[in-house]
């Protein structure tokens, strides 16, 4: 017996026990009418029936009777078949999309649930814990972006890896996505770039409290406030806040979006046929991220944008690791275990026992300044990239069409112009008019005298 006979058997005791109350004038029918939860013009068309057919005039006239609007039992034979066949492990929200994606689907997702859970395929979700109030998001897109790493197999056939993804707070709309081998520096220089690449400058960076991302003196302790790490460093010279989560929950917004992604993105990259990293990454940029937005991101409380541009690119130079070295007396430095020759410059003769700045992108190439002066460039296995002479910079480009003399002394330095000047002083031979000496006139009076 269904659910609706024993509550269409329920309706009809109750009617009768209501019913014979007001005839005996203990209810009127408007009480019993709203015990049963009707209208009274309703409980006396029940009445009308009861009297003129008895039992059978409470039967509902639509018990059995197949709505004109269900859904055809042929569409939902071939949802269940496509399920059972290939789609086996997928949530039913994910299975609906597909369907509509790329076999012509039209039912809804409420009637395809529905369905699943009928036939057993689809266990029903469990009740959800008592409820928890959420942070409230930011009100502009850029106030606060989230970045974390979420270690899984996402390729079918590949070991797990780490998918790095940065999304904002205030439309949960992801910006980045990468996979890499294991998160570090680099990926997380990598994923910033991209975002200040495209959308410019943010506010705020909400991360965990990794060790690429914080110091931490003592473990479970606080972050560590005066030493910075490679990312602090950068983030700080952006003016970007860095801000540290100190347990999972406080993560919740991208922990959330991790979870969909796990359910989701391996399948669909499954579907996609990718079966390399580089694949992968490609695919997540020109396709996925679109997608996985348009499905799950949301409005911004307020309009308008945080994002500043950032006209000077100065991101380019910050987010890299950089750290200082003596050039050596072979005019090298030491980096990653090789030895980067220095090209001749014309800023100095030679760069012996000089303090150079070495930038290591997050592409493998790496860089070596002497002030504001790129002396050269490196590709990752250490061979130079453009053996040319570095771009002076703007002090030697505006002398460049002056004569000979003052192209030589722009050259050098301003401490090396000072100390030419220095020495120079009363090493040139004076011209002959400042040189010679007034003859002294005979003293008329010593003349007389003698």
């Amino acid at each position: 017996m269904g659910t609706a006979s024993i509550h269409e058997g329920v309706r009809r005791m109750r009617f009768s026990n209501l019913l014979d109350r007001t005839e005996a004038k203990e209810l009127t029918q408007a009480a019993a009418s709203e015990l049963l939860g009707i209208n009274v013009r309703t409980f006396q068309r029940w009445a009308e029936r009861f009297e003129a057919e008895g039992d059978d005039g409470l039967v509902d006239l639509r018990m059995g009777r197949r709505s004109p609007r269900r859904a055809p039992e042929e569409e939902l034979e071939r949802m269940l078949g496509l399920f059972r066949d290939k789609y086996a492990d997928f949530t039913v929200k994910h299975f609906h999309e597909q369907l509509q994606k790329r076999h012509g689907y039209v039912l809804g997702y409420t009637v395809t649930k529905l369905a699943l859970h009928a036939a057993g395929l689809v266990r029903k979700a469990p009740k959800r814990s008592a409820h928890r109030k959420k942070r409230p998001r930011r009100p502009l897109p850029g106030m606060l972006l989230h970045q974390d790493g979420s270690r899984h197999p996402w390729i079918e056939g590949l070991p797990a890896m780490d998918l790095i993804v940065t999304l904002d707070d205030a439309t949960s709309e992801i910006y980045s996505m990468l996979l890499v081998e294991e998160e570090g520096t680099a990926s997380t220089f990598q994923a910033l770039g991209e975002v200040i690449g495209e959308h410019g400058l943010f506010c705020a960076l909400y991360t965990d409290r990794g060790s690429h991302y914080f110091y931490t003196p003592k473990a479970g302790d606080k972050v560590s406030k005066t030493q910075q790490t490679q990312v602090g460093r950068a983030l700080s010279h952006l003016g970007i806040e860095h801000i540290a989560a100190y347990s999972p929950q406080a993560r919740g917004r991208s922990e959330r979006m991790f979870g969909t992604l796990q359910g989701r993105l391996p399948k669909d990259l499954r579907l996609a046929g990718i079966r390399t990293v580089e694949a992968a990454n490609a695919w997540l940029k020109a396709h996925y991220i679109a997608e996985h937005n348009a499905a799950f991101a949301i409005k911004a409380e307020q309009e308008g944008t945080a994002f500043v541009a950032d006209r000077h690119e100065a991101w380019r130079e910050a987010l890299c690791v950089i750290e200082e070295r003596t050039v050596a007396n072979d005019n090298t430095i030491a980096w990653a275990g090789r030895r980067l020759q220095l090209p001749q410059s014309r800023l100095r003769p030679h760069f012996v026992k000089a303090m150079v700045r070495v930038h290591e992108y997050p592409d493998g190439t790496v860089s070596v300044f002497l002030g504001p002066h790129r002396l050269a460039r490196f590709a990752a296995n250490g061979q130079q990239i453009s053996p040319d002479a570095p771009q002076p910079g703007s002090v030697l480009g505006a002398v460049k069409d002056k004569p000979l003399r003052a192209r030589k002394r722009a050259s050098l330095t301003a401490p090396a112009r000072a100390a030419v000047e220095i020495a120079r002083v009363g090493a040139e031979k004076r011209a002959s008019s400042r040189t010679k000496k007034p003859t002294r006139r005979a003293n008329p009076a010593a003349v007389s005298v003698a």
